[in-house]
């Protein structure tokens, strides 16, 4: 199913931080961004622009995943906090 975590090699390993800034850059720097991948590694810190582009490709392909139907949703436990609906 996804391949976050089976084609990532020690090289491959992102912090929580490292995605944050990630997720900012790719919102900054638009594909017609001149050196696109390059400011996005610049901005992530610590990879390389090739690391980036294949982390984009990654995400794009656990997205199709998702939307194809392929990856089930988490069944999430009714802990009975304030967002029950039950009177």
């Amino acid at each position: 199913m996804s391949s976050m975590s089976s084609q990532h090699g020690s090289s491959g390993t992102w912090t929580s931080t490292q995605n944050k800034a990630f997720e900012k850059a790719l919102a900054v720097y638009d594909k017609e961004t001149r050196d696109h991948w390059s400011n996005v590694a610049k901005a992530v810190g610590g990879k390389t622009a090739e690391e980036v582009k294949r982390h984009y490709e990654i995400l794009l392909e656990d997205v199709f995943y998702i939307e194809s139907g392929r990856v089930p949703f988490p069944k999430y436990k009714n802990t009975g906090g304030s967002h029950s609906t039950s009177d």
